[in-house]
């Protein structure tokens, strides 16, 4: 089968984060053809590990990464794309005669920011002695097949939080005898719009993303409500940073207001920071064969393959899929076919190199 075809056929069977299934046993039974020396089904739920063995007793192990899952609204982030790269890259490593080991992951839940950690948690990647982990990303608005790189951050970090504000409700003619937390949630959002900076090295945002307050009852003062946020920083430290000076913010608001607080922490992302001196051998090793964009700022959006880097050393790099596509998850984006081949090459050459 053509690997577009695959392709095709993944786009039309998507499966959401933690439902990646018709994804799970297509891509075993491509690999099972290609009889790598082994074959891990189900690591982290729907992930697939394959791993070759080199007969070069010094060789290094090498790691490559593709996400599986698609969005509510279909692969529009182009998850099938990366599964083929990655689905002919197998086929490359298949037929060569290998100076260094191959791990191939398969990962499911990227969207969730769950799926590396549980590739991570499996421990194969440790039993197998990853020296190097590599992921790619195509990336619209760049020339097809031109290789992004940037030595510090790729992707910036992430983390939804959710604040809840908890007073007490009364009569609505009577609201000096209740605590409304609107007027505190209203000073908070003000204040936690006053902590973004949009400086390409030092990224920091706090994103309104809801707000709650009281229900629909016009004869009660609201006695609760919920305020939440997205952060995002180019940096894992940053970001350590900005949920300190959100936290005090609200800390201190509803302690005027005598609210009690709970709080929640919803899909954390950490930064992807690459590691330079791999990104500097990238370079050297795309330089004669792609495009190749240095870039000098993180992009905003968030990607877990931050937990692979966390734990070996690695890069992660953007493939151009066109000028003209349309932005990562917007309804008419669709992975074009003609960088598959192009993004298969990028791994290939990374190992013979």
């Amino acid at each position: 089968m053509e690997i577009s075809d695959i392709r095709h056929i993944l786009n039309e069977h998507p499966g959401v984060s933690g439902n990646e299934s018709f994804a799970h046993d297509l891509i075993v039974a491509e690999l099972e053809k290609l009889a790598p020396t082994e074959l891990h089904q189900h690591v982290g739920g729907y992930g697939v590990v394959a791993y070759w063995k080199s007969p070069n007793s010094s060789a290094k192990t090498m790691a490559f990464r593709a996400d599986i899952d698609a969005l509510p609204s279909g692969h529009r982030c182009g998850h099938d794309g990366h599964t083929a790269i990655l689905l002919r890259f197998a086929r490359m490593v298949a037929e060569e005669q290998l100076d260094n080991n191959v791990v191939l992951i398969f990962q499911p839940e990227e969207e969730t920011g769950k799926g590396a950690k549980k590739i991570v948690r499996s421990g194969l990647l440790q039993r197998y002695g990853v020296d190097y982990v590599y992921g790619l990303h195509n990336i619209p608005g760049y020339p097809k097949g031109a290789v992004l790189l940037n030595k510090g951050t790729f992707a910036a970090a992430s983390c939804g939080v959710l604040y809840r504000l908890i007073g007490r409700q009364t009569h609505a003619s009577t609201p000096e005898k209740g605590l409304n937390p609107g007027k505190a949630i209203a000073r908070i959002i003000e204040k936690m719009d006053r902590l973004n900076n949009y400086s390409a090295s030092s990224l920091r945002l706090s994103t309104l993303i809801c707000c709650r307050i009281g229900e629909e009852a016009y004869g009660t003062s609201a006695g609760s409500g919920e305020v939440m946020f997205t952060l995002r920083t180019s940096s894992n430290d940053m970001m350590t940073e900005l949920f300190s000076a959100a936290d005090s913010i609200v800390l201190e608001e509803s302690g005027k207001a005598g609210l009690e607080l709970e709080k929640q922490v919803k899909e954390p992302f950490r930064a992807t920071e690459n590691t330079p001196s791999v990104v500097e051998q990238l370079n050297t090793i795309f330089a004669t064969k792609n495009n190749v964009v240095m870039l000098d700022k993180c992009f905003r959006w968030s990607e877990d393959f931050a937990e692979y880097l966390k734990e070996f050393p690695g890069a992660f790099f953007g493939l151009g899929s066109g000028e003209d596509q349309p932005e990562l998850h917007h309804p008419k984006y669709d992975f074009p076919d003609d960088i598959i081949e192009l993004g298969a090459e990028c791994f290939y050459n990374i190992l013979r190199n």
